[in-house]
């Protein structure tokens, strides 16, 4: 007899503890395979010690095949789930279609950012959920300091270092309080010539600072960063937002070059396409996880509605707290249905919350006892420590260095701003040149809503003469006019080859061109989106992967801003090629559709160019070879 096979589909909080939680109590009895995008748990809560350079990325990534020997693990994004067929529909990270067979189905894929109908956020703010989002805003906030430093212009020097974060939950508070700090270190070794000082503000439309808290830790945590100077204002938003800064709800503007969105989270649109009882765009479950009417299919985590049995009538809140423990108890019912162990009902007791805002400071309240100062900050830490599965010694090491040794402030560049956009619905993964691209459009309230809000957003059209676009031919730091030195050659002149000739861009549909348009890895005309995600797969069910996600993303392609405004074409930036593969430069002036011998990353196509402080790639040189290092 064949064992059961149970898939879980997410490896956040609550599907990494279902899944190490089953593989020991099944012991060999049932096959279980985990399905996401990224091989490593991250464990949010010490995120901003990554963006503060505290922490080192992989201190805050635990192995998933290295902490579960007994799971299988299959990287991809679920396209689909037939419940019927008892299938779930990935596509993998390479483009790669697949499809994994249960009897027992976990949904554990967690929350996406939650967007806002606010003009030019979706295109100048960041997000702050993944790793890669956490290692742009640390080489962003670094650059500007240092661009700040440079400048003679007190106008520019300001609106550099001053940084706003929109969001006074957990994430932001934490974010501004690690933040100030970093760029006051920053600071102290290189001052600026105008003798101004970082500045940073934390808004918020809520009455107070952290308002899910105990009202006293509340105020521990606004007078912790008050006394480093961030601007706190509560009662108070952004309205919109440029590139040269922000519109706040009170009339008043402030330039800045960095928006921080940390508004909160709405659950993974992944469950929306099942066509089942929901609260809120959460999964309803009973009290044991499980469906009703579904014995098959279990959810925990932030896609799960589970009701709060100390509070009749309420839902656990999306924490991860409750993520963690939701884990546990679904692994025990899990095993329960395959007749191993008992059913049992969830049920929470508050242990307390613990917030890190640097330094020796911290807010906390364990088992209800309010704490502050570096009483707190020891709680907070040794909680932390406590409740990583993995990587402890590595982070308690990073902190004892951090103690004794000077911060190292460096922007490593591994990170660019197209590939960490505010929309995407997977912020655990960056995007690539050349990942797959897919098609088709999310359906029903969510994606509707954020197509509606992004509709007449700034970036629907391209701009024209804006800061962040490509300069015009023929003009300094723009691309150089048709045959001119360094530039593009003029048609049927010497050294331009015929499309599919050596040292041309092969022509389309050829191999190592460009794909054709309908074709993998192509444009696919209106259906394809940013991203390409929302298809539809074998079931009828729109897409939605086995992580967070964005419907928006699937609103069709929005034009690159200074670029062709083709799809399946890159936008033409200095240094950026179109083809599949690198054509050897011809022995004239090299043209500029054609990508330099090394061209590096570039965007995947429609996308928005990197902004002004992204260098969009080598310099052309005028002997055909490509020059060390960015433009």
């Amino acid at each position: 007899m064949s064992r059961p096979r149970i898939v879980i589909v997410g490896a956040g909080f609550a599907g990494y503890r279902t899944a190490r939680t089953l593989s020991r109590l099944t012991r060999h009895q049932a096959d279980i395979t985990l399905l996401n995008p990224t091989d490593y748990f991250l464990y949010l809560p010490l995120l901003p010690q990554v963006a503060a350079g505290i922490l080192e990325p992989r201190r805050v990534s635990v192995s998933l095949s290295g902490t579960l020997p007994r799971v299988r693990l299959v990287l991809g994004e679920a396209d689909g789930i037939d419940l019927d067929g008892h299938t779930v529909h990935y596509t993998g990270p390479e483009g790669e279609q697949g499809t994994l067979p249960f009897d027992r189905l976990v949904l554990a894929a967690g929350s996406v950012n939650k967007l806002l109908p606010i003009p030019g956020v979706a295109e100048h703010a960041h997000g702050f959920r993944g790793l890669p989002e956490a290692l742009y805003l640390r080489d962003h906030v670094t650059r500007q300091v240092e661009l700040a430093a440079a400048a003679d212009d007190r106008a520019e020097c300001a609106a550099r270092c001053t940084f706003v974060v929109v969001g006074a939950g957990y994430t932001g508070t934490e974010v501004a309080a690690h933040g100030a700090m970093y760029t006051d270190a920053q600071v102290r070794k290189h001052p600026m010539r105008t003798g101004m000082r970082p500045r940073w503000m934390l808004l918020d439309v809520a009455p107070r600072v952290m308002p899910e808290m105990d009202e006293r830790l509340s105020r521990t945590a606004e007078r912790v960063l008050r006394q480093r100077g961030v601007d706190v204002r509560m009662g108070t938003s952004v309205k919109e937002a440029t590139h040269d800064g922000v519109v706040l709800t009170d009339g008043s503007t402030v330039d800045t070059r960095t928006l921080v969105w940390c508004v909160g989270v709405r659950p993974d649109p992944l469950v929306e396409s099942l066509g089942l009882p929901m609260e809120r765009g959460r999964l309803l479950v009973d009290p044991h996880l499980q469906v009703p009417g579904r014995p098959e299919l279990f959810a925990c985590g932030d896609v799960a509605a589970v009701p709060d049995l100390n509070q009749p009538g309420q839902y656990t809140p999306m924490t991860a707290q409750h993520a963690w423990r939701h884990g546990k108890v679904c692994a025990q019912n899990v095993a329960a249905s395959l007749g191993i162990g008992e059913r049992r009902a969830y049920r929470h007791r508050d242990m307390g919350f613990v917030v890190d805002l640097g330094g020796a400071k911290a807010a906390a309240n364990p088992l209800g006892v309010p704490m502050s100062g570096p009483a707190a900050g020891a709680v907070t830490r040794g909680y932390h420590l406590a409740a990583m599965p993995g990587n402890r010694v590595r982070v308690a090491a990073d902190w004892l260095l951090d103690a004794v040794l000077p911060r190292q402030a460096v922007q490593l560049g591994l990170v660019r701003s197209w590939s960490v956009p505010l929309e995407s619905s997977s912020p655990e993964v960056a995007r690539v040149p050349g990942g797959p691209e897919r098609t088709g459009k999310d359906t029903g309230p969510a994606g509707q809503r954020d197509r509606e809000e992004t509709k007449n957003h700034p970036d629907t059209e391209p701009a024209k003469a804006r800061p962040d676009t490509e300069p015009a031919k023929g003009q300094p730091g723009g691309e150089p006019a048709k045959g001119q030195p360094g530039g593009e050659p003029a048609r049927n002149q010497p050294g331009e080859p015929a499309k599919g000739q050596p040292g041309r861009e092969p022509a389309k549909g050829q191999p190592g061109g460009e794909p054709a348009k309908g074709q993998p890895g192509g444009g696919s005309g209106g259906a394809q989106g940013n991203g390409g995600r929302g298809r539809t797969g074998p079931s009828g069910s729109p897409r939605a992967s086995g992580k967070p996600r964005r419907a928006v993303e699937a609103a069709g392609p929005r034009p690159d801003r200074g670029g062709t405004g083709k799809p399946g074409r890159a936008p033409r930036a200095s240094g950026a090629g179109s083809g599949g593969r690198r054509p050897t430069a011809p022995s004239g002036p090299s043209r500029s559709a054609g990508p330099p011998a090394d061209p590096g990353p570039e965007p995947p196509a429609n996308q928005p160019p990197p902004g002004p402080d992204i260098a969009p790639g080598p310099v052309k040189r005028t002997d055909g070879r490509a020059a060390e290092g960015d433009s």
